[in-house]
């Protein structure tokens, strides 16, 4: 494991009587894709700003490449920061807006000619220095945003929403790129976003936050498994919430009684909230149930349900079914393989699912 190249202890940040960051505390590791994720007002690019050295904590330490960044500028940290507006200059060329940060520096025209080609290599804009940046894609723009910020050999490249502004096909080509781009340049990425899926395409962990505190710490597939609250399993992606009772607790398991499913015994390891009290709520995710089409499918453990509507998507088709004495529909989404019939409105359907899928929430 790789260590910490930022350190957060108990960062505040107030403007006036608002908190905008309250007491966040954690690590960043050398040489990974973090991401910074929560809905907008949540803290996520005041926290960012932090760590450049745009804003300064009311309280708490920040400390950067072992060093404590109280007191320092934002152009003496070893930071620099991809903006989601990019900040392109529209009278200078590709070269010369990449090379802008180098000016400072006491380093030799060919030398800065010589990083400036290989920050362009580094984002396959290699041959692009002498264009006009305005006659330039929303692609290229971004690709040069991130040269210019490449090119001063950070070892923190802060990334504020670069992808927002652009269509889903390029924002999503771009989400490989830069995922690949920083295996290649092996520096810490910090991405912050709203974009759920965003973040568990490109990062190595996620910290999801609301109201200016880290809700959970993770890496994407525990975030998506085992959410340790139903706020967080709310936010990433979809989940089906039922009513449950704990019977017992083993310590190593627990016995619960599921609305509509039953009773049901489950690893510990599944309550990685630890909620207290006994009434808690149980997350299925719409891919852990299934819809048996056939009498010779079978699955663990089933329950008879009622279809209530039928969005079908080409490759999938996501069902609402009612289960008994429930009143909210769940969700269940199913691969339109071939010969496989899609289920309309009214239709009964034996619904499958596992005491694996299960996670228990506060």
């Amino acid at each position: 494991m790789a260590a910490p190249i930022i350190t957060l202890e108990k960062v505040e940040k107030r403007f006036g009587d608002v908190v905008a960051l309250g007491g966040v505390s954690g690590e960043i590791r050398a040489g990974e894709f973090f991401s910074l994720l929560g809905p907008s007002g949540c803290g996520k690019t005041t926290l960012l700003r932090c760590i450049a050295g745009f804003e300064d904590p009311t309280s708490g330490a920040i400390i950067l490449d072992g060093k404590h960044m109280e007191g320092v500028p934002a152009n003496h940290r070893p930071t620099n920061m991809v903006f989601q507006s990019y900040a392109i200059f529209p009278h200078l060329s590709v070269a010369e807006n990449v090379g802008y940060g180098l000016k400072k520096q006491r380093i030799s025209r060919a030398e800065r000619a010589q990083r400036v080609e290989e920050a362009l290599a580094m984002v396959d804009l290699a041959g692009y220095g002498h264009r006009a940046s305005h006659a330039l894609s929303g692609g290229q723009r971004q690709r040069v945003a991130l040269a210019r910020a490449l090119v001063m050999r950070p070892k923190v490249l802060l990334l504020d929403e670069p992808l927002s502004a652009l269509d889903k096909k390029l924002r999503e080509q771009m989400q490989v790129e830069l995922r690949r781009l920083q295996r290649a340049v092996g520096i810490t990425f910090i991405l912050v976003t709203h974009d759920q899926e965003e973040a568990l395409t490109m990062s190595d962990r996620i910290a999801v936050m609301f109201g200016g505190q880290i809700a959970q710490l993770d890496t994407p597939q525990n975030l998506y498994r085992r959410p340790m609250s139903r706020q967080v399993a709310s936010f990433i992606g979809f989940m089906n919430f039922l009513d449950a009772e704990i019977r017992a607790d083993g310590g190593h398991s627990i016995d619960l009684d599921v609305a509509a499913l039953g009773r049901v015994e489950v690893p510990s390891s599944q309550r990685p909230g630890k909620p207290n009290g006994r009434k808690v709520s149980v997350g299925i995710r719409p891919e852990m149930l299934t819809i048996l089409m056939t009498d010779s499918e079978t699955a663990e453990r089933e329950i008879e349900a009622e279809v209530v509507d039928a969005a079908y998507y080409g490759d999938m088709t996501y069902y609402d079914v009612r289960f008994p004495g429930v009143a909210e529909p769940a969700q269940i989404s199913m691969r339109n393989t071939a010969g496989r019939r899609i289920l309309e409105a009214g239709d009964r359907a034996r619904v499958g699912w596992s005491s694996e899928s299960i996670v228990v929430l506060d």
